[in-house]
């Protein structure tokens, strides 16, 4: 199995939706697997420096190149681009990110690792998000209030 195929299946397992709703189905013309930067800056919405600096520090895997050396990104990186935006999203730091990206590159015997770091973080998650709840209960009881005190104020 190769780099690209371990994290082709991480990221398969990681962004599989509900059995009922069927695969994820990414944006792209069908039969194609070649992008320049500008087509993957219109995909994904990054900018062509956060591309090249994800490349520069490790957190983008081997770009392919062209005959004449520009950048041609494959299905497969997009789909790793779509892991690591999600991992953003979650708030994952980039030294954990780019850690992650390592220990995938490194092969399968660095599963173990790769689940405790990614076990890790969700755990820090779940506490995001109990925090979250705990914050918008706070402003749906603020909101009330002020709701509450329009409507009088309307009746008066």
């Amino acid at each position: 199995m190769t780099v690209m195929d371990s994290a082709q299946a991480e990221l398969t397992a990681s962004t599989a939706a509900p059995m009922c709703m069927g695969p994820v189905v990414h944006p792209r013309p069908a039969g194609r697997d070649q992008y320049t930067i500008s087509e993957v800056v219109t995909t994904t919405g990054l900018s062509a420096h956060t591309l090249r600096w994800y490349e520069r520090i490790g957190l983008m895997p081997h770009v392919d190149r062209s005959h004449t050396g520009q950048r041609r990104y494959s299905n497969r990186d997009l789909d790793w681009l779509d892991l690591v935006g999600k991992l953003r999203l979650t708030g994952m730091p980039v030294a954990d990110m780019v850690r992650y990206a390592e220990l995938v590159r490194a092969g399968e015997h660095t599963f173990p690792e790769r689940e405790e770091l990614l076990t890790a973080h969700r755990e820090d998650v779940r506490q995001r998000i109990t925090e979250l709840q705990s914050t918008l209960a706070v402003l749906d009881f603020k909101i009330d209030i002020y709701a509450d005190a329009y409507r009088a104020s309307e009746r008066a």
